[in-house]
This record gives C-alpha cells, structure tokens and sequence, in this order.
C-alpha cells in the first residue's frame, strides 16, 4: 500500500492551496538591453540600399525615420526620468521638430551622411541611456507620460514596447525575420496591457495589442494605448 493511502487512512489531509496572489516577474533593464541589442543586431543585417525609400510596413514613416523615431522615444523615456524631479504634468521640454510635414517629430536625428551604421549607432546609444536610467533611478520616482504617470519599470516596458514593435514595422520594410523573445514580450503584457486575450502566444499577442495584427477571435485594432500607471 503507498504511503499517499496510508496518510489517507490516517486521516491525514492534503497541505491546502495557497492563496496568495502570484507577483508577475517585473520588466528590468536587463529586458531592455536584451532588446535594443538583438533589435540592432537585426537591422545590421539589412544592406545600406534597402534603407532609401521604404515604407517600415504599415507606417506613413520610412525606414530611415522610424529608427530615428525609436532613437528619440528611447532618448526621451531617459530624459524624462532624469531630473531630480521628475514633472508629473508634462514632458521634459526638448524642441522637437519634423524634417518633412508627415514624419515623426523628434529631438533625436542621425547624421546621413553617417549612413545605416551611423543611424543604427544612434539607435544604440539612445537605448543604452534609457538601460542605464531604469538601473540608476530609485523605484520610487514617477515621471510623466500620456498613457499615465509611471515609474523607472514601466519606462523599461514602454522602450521594449517601442524596439519590438517599430522593429516589427522596420523588418517588414527591410525583408527581415523577427521574433522577440517570448519571455520579455509576456512581462510587457502583464505590465502595460493587463486587459489583453489569454492564450495565444505572447509575440502575437503583443502585436494584436498595438494594432499590428489580428488575433483568433480578436480582429486588428484600429486604436490602442497601454497603462503605464504604476501597479501596487
């Protein structure tokens, strides 16, 4: 007879099941710098002749554009949280300007005649800022952001965000494959976008989550945001 019965015949009972709340594994600096990193990698690959013109998929920006347009989420997300206090109400208040009525309209530009490895340095040091303010700041700062005041850990996620997806729209543009880390992408969900389809896979999910693509059951999004509010 197994010792499981004889506990039974004992009268033993089975330890109960907790009940305590499962705390999500945060998003870290490491997530982050994972990300840039593999994202720079990939563009590396593209020849410098597949960046004059193209569309980075479904955007109205070229390639060229949405990389400078990544460069400066990342650069701002690092400045926002810089100050010794950070505003609440508003961006840090850098100029930011359009090189052409219709692009993005950034703080950041690369130099072209720099040429892809001059753009692609950009983008890479435009994320190591934002790696080195989400390691640096205290988890107790708050700072600005339309989509809700957050704080160190939620910039972390909203730079994954932008480097995943833009480079989803890039490798679309450039004929590259890309596939992020599932991990990463599931930490970004359970922090920005708590209201999204269980189920699928967490790459697709994140894109049906930012307009990207459909999911089973689910058609394309026509408007989206996250929350960035911090969580208790």
């Amino acid at each position: 007879m197994s010792r499981s019965s004889n506990q039974a015949e004992a009268g033993h009972r089975p330890p109960p099941v907790s009940t305590t709340p499962v705390t999500p594994d945060p998003v870290t600096a490491d997530d982050l710098a994972r990300a840039v990193r593999l994202s720079v990698r990939l563009l590396r690959t593209a020849p410098a002749s597949a960046w004059e013109g193209r569309a980075a998929g479904s955007l109205e920006w070229d390639c060229w554009e949405t990389v400078e347009h990544l460069s400066d989420d990342l650069f701002a997300y690092a400045a926002q949280l810089g100050p010794s206090t950070p505003p609440l109400d508003r961006e840090v208040p850098f100029f930011w300007h359009r090189r052409r009525p219709g692009g993005p309209a950034n703080a950041v530009h690369a130099d072209r005649a720099a040429g892809p490895a001059g753009l692609l340095q950009t983008l890479e040091a435009c994320g190591a800022l934002l790696v080195a303010m989400v390691r640096t700041t205290p988890p107790q700062v708050r700072a600005h952001h339309v989509f809700g005041v957050s704080d160190p850990e939620g910039f972390a996620a909203m730079g994954i965000v932008e480097t995943v997806v833009h480079t989803h729209d890039l490798a679309s543009g450039l004929g590259l494959d890309w596939d992020p880390p599932a991990e990463v992408c599931a930490r970004v969900l359970t922090r920005l976008f708590p209201d999204v389809p269980t189920g699928a896979d967490p790459w697709p999910t994140l894109l049906w989550a930012t307009g990207r693509a459909a999911l089973p059951g689910h058609p394309r999004r026509t408007e989206w945001r996250w929350d960035g509010t911090v969580r208790s």
